[in-house]
């Protein structure tokens, strides 16, 4: 055997064995030895082989506890699914392949942590300037531990840390507590307080979480040095007017509130003004006043007594000192003299405005009746009754209010799980404004409260709203959401009138983790079957859309069903296909190129204008393929010492005056990136008799020429391969072969 042939056969043995040892049967896990997840998240493990068509897996902890997971394979692939991450999968978990008679084990280790939300800042009450307050800063839902550290700072100072190594290693889901006690001053307004927790959740590589929530200090003054000054006295007689101004102190500056006691030690709102001025005062106006300094935090008073001179003879009104009257409702007051058999009657408001009822005497009984109740028929009413040289009066207060319908719930939009909504509470056509309390309530969980003290003295029905915001969870399917509106009546009722809505929720998960899985491949050859099947997670179950990307960036759709088939694939089947899950809360995209590829086929090579030539002739061979793009064609000449690559011209290569030896075999590849074809003939070129001693002009231009060859040569195999790194169809650039 030649020499050269045997080192042929040798080099082709070795590449054989570095290609079967390249494909041994290997294991991979991901993530690689130790991983970490968050419980109530979702964790996946990842086993795949190489080198093996079919593998068993199979998994199993270390320990041979419950896997507390799903298992999913396909092909050389096996997914270990924990959804939720629990407690029970804190463990090393092992991955076993088996082969044929081959068998390969991977492990990997699963720490777990509870780390789900920044701490809470509570405190003990309101921070008042010089009392001492405790705060405390709570860390919810922490597990481990003992690896758990908080920090509290007030400013830039450290006011207390506290670390939880000590404690005994449970697996529970634990709150922790950090609590300090001091006493705000006026320096701390507008100071925060800082609670910084922080869980080292790996001790080897110094794996840290860390939340923190910011709380700006807000320090008050509780009301003191509240005085009251009487004009002109404390003492008055029947028809008289006095004036009297409180004062208070406080930060921040109280509010000031008059009333006055009435015999059931309930306080009688009089007005919401420093000064308070009443003029025409009778019997009934003597008694308790109070002035009251409101802020934030505290109310201080201070009272003085009025004092009017005793009444002859006994005034009664009814239905009380007090009438509660809705809007457009009708109200009869009575009022009755005792004690005089001749009395004579006149109504009046305490303000001197014109009435708006109908006055009706009877013997000792005179009525006024108010039709129709409005805003203007809201006052002090005295009914004056004189006997003889004497008069008195008595006084009935009528407050008008109105809250006639249920309240209203409206959302922003459809309740979707971790998508901010915000929620109305409407309550239309209230009065007073300053009664009302609106509450909204998630379950039995309060969302938000509200007061409307700050509108006192507008008389108007108004609509009032309660809006907040809050994050819908799928744990708040089922649950209620209740608007809850009360109007306090003050002195009048002892309970509160009361209206509610109901609204139960219903909450959508937008389509999340849409997956394409591709089968048997995204890379396929021309003819292949292939399977495009997708996924997609939502609430309710997301609906599934194929679709083709046209070159215009459109989507053209193609599909509802899961899986999309094509069960022989043309080459124009290439291009990139999107699948949609969609619900009504979103919708999610995936999307993935599928390319076919051709191989070469119907490649021709033939010799003009015959195989079998006279040395001189004119030889030119043509190498044609079938209409296939990006393929290249390669002209080449056989020969002991190697091929040489021809020079060609749209796929042709002439020979000019043909010689002995450009006899030989010629060869046409033509190759694709799945496959090539080879075809070849053999040029028989004949001698012309001569005399062997001649030496002619055209064999020494011949012998010129080949000089120039070999620079040629190496010109045109760099750019035959630049021009196969482009996939360019050059004939003249084509790549040489290698051997």
């Amino acid at each position: 055997m030649p020499v050269k042939m045997v080192a042929v056969l040798g080099a082709s043995t070795v590449l054989w064995i570095l290609f079967a040892v390249s494909q041994a049967f290997k294991i991979e896990i991901s993530p690689e030895y130790k991983t970490i997840a968050q419980i109530g998240d979702s964790m996946a493990l990842t086993c795949s082989t190489t080198g093996c068509e079919s593998p068993l897996f199979s998994w199993r902890t270390q320990i041979d506890s419950p896997l507390n997971a799903k298992v999913r394979t396909e092909g050389s692939k096996s997914v270990l699914t924990m959804e939720p991450v629990s407690f029970e999968n804190e463990h090393s978990y092992l991955c076993t392949a088996t082969c044929g008679s081959g068998k390969l084990e991977r492990s990997i280790h699963v720490d777990i942590y509870s780390f789900p939300k920044d701490p809470e800042i509570q405190f003990s009450g309101p921070l008042e300037v010089g009392k001492p307050v405790t705060v405390k800063c709570l860390a919810p839902d922490i597990y481990p531990v003992y690896r758990l550290e908080i920090d509290l700072f007030k400013g830039d100072q450290l006011m207390n840390r506290q670390e939880f190594s000590s404690e005994e290693m449970t697996k529970s889901l634990e709150t922790k507590s950090l609590e300090v006690t001091f006493t705000p001053v006026i320096e701390d307004i507008g100071k925060a307080l800082v609670c910084r927790a922080k869980l080292h959740i790996d001790q080897i590589d110094s794996t840290l979480k860390e939340r923190e929530t910011v709380k700006e200090l807000q320090v008050y003054i509780s009301p003191r040095n509240t005085t009251i000054s009487v004009h002109p006295s404390t003492r008055l007689q029947e028809g008289g007017a006095v004036t009297m101004t409180c004062s208070s102190e406080g930060l921040p500056a109280p509010e000031i509130f008059w009333g006055r006691k009435l015999d059931n030690e309930v306080l009688q709102l009089l007005s919401g003004n420093a000064t308070l001025t009443l003029i025409a005062m009778r019997m009934e106006d003597s008694g308790v006043y109070v002035c009251e300094g409101v802020n934030l935090i505290g109310r201080d008073k201070a009272e003085v007594e009025l004092v009017v001179q005793e009444k002859p003879f006994i005034v009664d009104i009814s239905p009380g000192s007090q009438v509660a009257a809705q809007v457009g409702d009708s109200v009869v007051l009575t009022c009755a003299a005792i004690g005089c058999d001749s009395p004579s009657f006149s109504w009046r408001t305490q303000t001197d405005s014109p009435l708006n009822g109908v006055v009706r005497n009877e013997g000792a009984k005179s009525t006024l009746v108010l039709s129709s109740v409005g805003f203007e028929d809201e006052h002090s009413y005295l009914c004056a009754v004189t006997c003889l040289q004497r008069t008195l009066e008595k006084r009935t207060q009528v407050e008008v209010y109105s809250f006639p319908e249920d309240p209203v719930i409206k959302m922003s939009g459809p309740l979707v799980h971790g998508r901010p909504v915000t929620v109305n509470c409407t309550v239309p056509n209230v009065y007073p404004f300053d009664h009302l309390e609106i509450e909204l309530l998630k379950g039995e969980t309060t969302l938000m409260k509200k007061y409307f003290l700050e509108e006192m003295g507008i008389k108007s029905l108004e609509t009032k709203i309660l809006e907040t915001t809050f994050i819908p969870t799928i744990e708040d399917t089922g649950k209620s959401l209740v608007c809850l509106a009360r109007l306090h009546s003050g002195e009048m009722e002892s309970e509160p009138k009361q209206r509610q809505s109901v609204q139960p929720l219903y909450v959508n998960v937008a389509p999340k983790e849409t997956t394409i899985w591709v089968s048997p491949s995204p890379i396929l050859e021309e003819g292949s079957p292939v399977n495009l099947t997708c996924s997609s997670d939502g609430i309710p179950a997301p609906k599934i859309l194929w679709s083709r990307q046209l070159n215009n960036g459109e989507l053209q759709p193609l599909s509802e069903n899961t899986t999309l088939t094509f069960m022989s694939t043309k080459r124009d089947d290439s291009g990139i296909y999107v699948c949609e899950g969609i619900n009504e809360a979103g919708i999610s995209r995936k999307s993935v190129e599928l390319i076919i590829q051709v191989s070469p086929k119907d490649i021709q090579l033939t010799v003009f204008p015959s195989k079998s030539v006279k040395e001189g002739d004119t030889v030119i061979i043509s190498c044609t393929c079938g209409n296939v793009p990006e393929t290249w064609i390669i002209l080449k000449k056989k020969a002991k010492t190697g091929d040489m690559v021809l020079k060609s011209v749209d796929g042709s290569y002439t020979i000019r005056q043909a010689q002995l030896q450009d006899a030989g075999i010629y060869e046409c590849e033509s190759k694709t990136e799945v496959g090539s074809q080879l075809r070849s003939l053999t040029l028989d070129v004949k001698g012309k008799e001569h005399n062997k001693n001649y030496f002619s002009p055209e064999l020494l231009a011949l012998y010129c020429a080949s000089s120039l060859v070999i620079p040629a040569i190496g010109v045109i195999v760099y750019f035959a391969r630049k021009a196969n790194m482009k996939g360019s169809y050059s004939l003249v650039e084509a790549q040489k072969s290698k051997v």
